[in-house]
């Protein structure tokens, strides 16, 4: 049986918990069925624009929290003034090239290891840990 065009990212926003409105159908569409990749909201701007999608920069905005705080993206703040969403949940580190702007998996194999983890204060528990090697080039 073949599958219909915005049936996975129909069925993605459902399990999520989140109404398929027509611009977070298209949108995740753009950002979900185009492999790992990281991005700024403004990227999601200009991709929506070139592909013909009528959204306000406000609206990605608004979208990429919710889809963040769905649990479909991970944000990943490289400094106070640049925030990254990450399609890839799996854990993983970073590599931040400072000249380029641009973000990176660090590939599994290459060995990063935590050690010596500190207790969070008032009996929480640490849920992941987050590591971006910023590479100056």
């Amino acid at each position: 049986m073949r599958e219909r065009p915005f049936e996975k990212t129909l069925k993605v926003l459902r399990d999520s918990g989140l109404r398929p409105t027509k611009q977070r159908m298209a949108l995740a569409k753009l950002l979900f069925e185009k492999g790992h990749r990281h991005f700024k909201a403004d990227d999601v701007h200009r991709e929506a624009q070139s592909e013909g999608i009528d959204v306000s920069l406000a609206t990605i905005y608004n979208t990429l929290n919710q889809f963040t705080e769905a649990g479909l993206l991970r944000e990943i703040m490289v400094d106070s003034g640049c925030c990254y969403y990450d399609n890839n949940l799996s854990d993983h580190h970073h590599f931040y090239f400072e000249k380029s702007g641009k973000l990176e998996d660090v590939m599994e194999d290459n060995g990063i290891i935590v050690n010596n983890v500190p207790m969070p204060p008032n009996g929480g528990t640490v849920r992941r840990v987050d590591v971006i090697l910023r590479v100056d080039a």
